[in-house]
């Protein structure tokens, strides 16, 4: 009896061992491998098909990709806001094992600029390498 005693906490140690180094394993592949080039796309230089595309969405938040087979267009969008005068910082583009991860934040009008009261979309076309791998967007 205590042998099987014995045995169950052994497997039960190697058993959660086990999980605690698979668990090490997914976040180590989470892991920031390197910062990203890129380049913040111009309104006049976005292509007719994104434009497309962010017409149809702007309204709402939204968050896309386009691949034009050479280069990944990451597009955000922060749907209506009730003035202009709204920019887009980019905290950071990298990559991990298995993901583009981009962290942007939008940034309110200066006050000189308090008094608009037309509506405005604001968004931000990002353009980088074609990479095979998913973009996320991790919360700040």
């Amino acid at each position: 009896m205590r042998f099987l005693k014995k045995c169950a906490a052994a497997a039960a140690l190697i058993l959660g061992f086990s999980i605690l180094l698979g668990c090490g394993s997914i976040t180590t592949s989470e892991a920031k491998l390197a910062d990203l080039d890129f380049t913040v796309v111009s309104e006049t230089n976005i292509q007719e098909d994104i434009k497309e595309l962010i017409e149809e969405k702007k309204e709402s938040p939204f968050q896309m990709t386009y691949s034009d087979g050479n280069y990944k267009y990451i597009v955000i969008g922060y749907g209506e806001q009730a003035s202009g005068g709204y920019s887009i910082q980019v905290a950071e583009v990298y990559e991990t094992e298995n993901t583009i991860c981009v962290r942007t934040s939008l940034l309110g009008p200066d006050e000189s600029e308090a008094g608009a009261t037309e509506p405005s979309y604001p968004y931000i076309v990002i353009k980088i390498e074609n990479l095979d791998k998913t973009v996320v967007f991790p919360e700040s």
